[in-house]
């Protein structure tokens, strides 16, 4: 499913990202932890197709049988849209937009229909216990809700792999216990594989494997 070969990553004469490799199977739950500033977020935003790694001749990445690298930047815009779903720290909800309305925004993006489009994210709603929030607005939902929202966003699009950035971090212990669960229901039903980092303890050791990074490198 994801290929990592020879990433590194620098700022300016800052080493952050020191020849990481790395191999995630399909359907995979994969925590990532360390300490703050050991590149979790950076190898996350790069293996997200977000940010590129430095220069390197041998470095590649191919996520679901294809070659990131090889892409133009339309194509991989397109490309991380219909195979990429991500959850963030803070939901990033539009304060705008009912709970429905955000949900299908990367479907949206895709060019689907806006009743196909609003039907999955009804499905979606449906199977996270939040129906009857659909019409609400982010700032009428709790936390944990508004994380459920973000979560159903991710998922729209039917994405192959999910990169979660501190998915917890903001919220309460039960709230964060809930959203933990679901990551496995989600799994279990929707094949996806994903990929977390995390400083909750719980979470990265529930994961099917725990991979540890200190200074740039994966131990």
């Amino acid at each position: 499913m994801i290929i990592a070969r020879n990433i590194h990553k620098y700022y300016g004469d800052l080493h952050v990202l020191k020849a990481v490799n790395l191999h995630i199977e399909k359907s995979e739950i994969v925590s990532i932890v360390g300490a703050s500033g050991a590149g979790k977020t950076t190898l996350l935003q790069i293996l997200g197709t977000l940010d590129r790694p430095s220069k390197n001749e041998d470095t590649q990445l191919d996520i679901n049988s294809t070659d990131i690298y090889s892409l133009s930047s339309k194509e991989l815009s397109r490309f991380r849209n219909r195979n990429i779903g991500f959850i963030f720290q803070f939901h990033q909800l539009l304060p705008e937009f009912t709970a429905l309305e955000n949900i299908c925004i990367p479907a949206f993006i895709q060019k689907t229909p806006k009743k196909e489009a609003e039907k999955r994210a009804m499905e979606l709603l449906g199977f996270l216990g939040l129906k009857n929030r659909a019409s609400h607005k982010p700032g009428e939902l709790s936390g944990g809700e508004q994380q459920r929202i973000a979560v159903a966003r991710s998922l729209i699009n039917n994405p192959a792999v999910i990169f979660a950035d501190e998915p917890s971090g903001n919220l309460d212990s039960e709230s964060a216990e809930n959203l933990h669960q679901l990551f496995f229901r989600l799994r279990d039903e929707f094949k996806q594989t994903f990929v977390i980092v995390t400083h909750n303890e719980e979470l990265a050791n529930m994961a099917d494997r725990k991979l540890t990074m200190v200074d740039g490198a994966i131990i």
